[in-house]
């Protein structure tokens, strides 16, 4: 098997379950005590914010991956849905931004990850009816 290949093959699929454009989501590898850390970071079109998603660690991309994209196909049947209202500095519209975690702090890392807590005033956090 190419790991190359595979890698572009789970890249793919992942997108396809998530039906987002290629654009709006960044797989970012990085190797962390001897595993692959794969952090997958999706990017809103609207207000251009990048957002963490979800990370997964593996032995490799490709493991990393794998688990990536069993992830994705449970993960609406495993966590809550939050509601997020925030204000970057420097801007005056207020925005709403939708996120699936475990609990409402897991959903402010999601929203907060890679940058500065200061660089976003979080207005409400509200955790949705389930369905």
């Amino acid at each position: 098997m190419d790991s190359h290949v595979e890698t572009a093959r789970l890249q793919r699929e992942i997108e396809q379950h998530l039906g987002l454009d290629p654009a709006q989501l960044l797989f970012e590898f990085r190797q962390l005590d001897g595993q692959t850390r794969l952090d997958l970071i999706t990017v809103n079109p609207r207000h251009q914010q990048s957002f963490l998603f979800r990370y997964e660690m593996g032995y490799d991309r490709v493991d990393a991956l794998r688990k990536m994209l069993e992830y994705v196909r449970r993960f609406r049947d495993t966590e809550s849905s939050y509601t997020v209202q925030w204000r970057a500095r420097d801007d005056k519209e207020l925005h709403t931004s939708y996120f699936r975690a475990h609990n409402m702090y897991e959903a402010l890392d999601k929203l907060y990850f890679g940058r500065d807590l200061n660089t976003i005033t979080v207005f409400s956090v509200v955790l949705n009816p389930s369905s």
